[in-house]
């Protein structure tokens, strides 16, 4: 069993907590991380963080996910995106869907 893989679970699943840093907020960043997710069948959320970063969560296809985490890596057209960090995780398997959280 490869690392973030847990018995129980689906080994075509991947996790992944991303921490994007520069101007992610108020520019619509996490509606446009909800759509880019959302677009790819993925589920997770988004958030603002007190420092001015925003936080993502991501759940799903391998291939899914890596595209989903470079198009953060882009972001909307009024972002600028000066660094994503991203932690690999174990698999939930929970959640559908893809949400904006506050």
């Amino acid at each position: 069993m490869s690392a973030g893989q847990k018995e129980g679970h689906s080994p075509s699943l991947v996790r992944a907590r991303a921490w994007v840093t520069g101007r992610v907020q108020g520019v619509g960043f996490r509606a446009f991380a909800q759509a880019q997710a959302s677009r790819r069948k993925l589920a997770g959320m988004a958030r603002n963080l007190a420092d001015g970063r925003v936080e993502v969560e991501v759940e799903g296809q391998p291939s899914a996910v890596q595209a989903f985490l470079a198009e953060l890596q882009k972001g909307p057209s009024l972002a600028k995106v000066d660094d994503l960090q991203v932690s690999w995780e174990t698999p939930t398997g929970e959640g559908s869907a893809f949400h904006i959280g506050y």
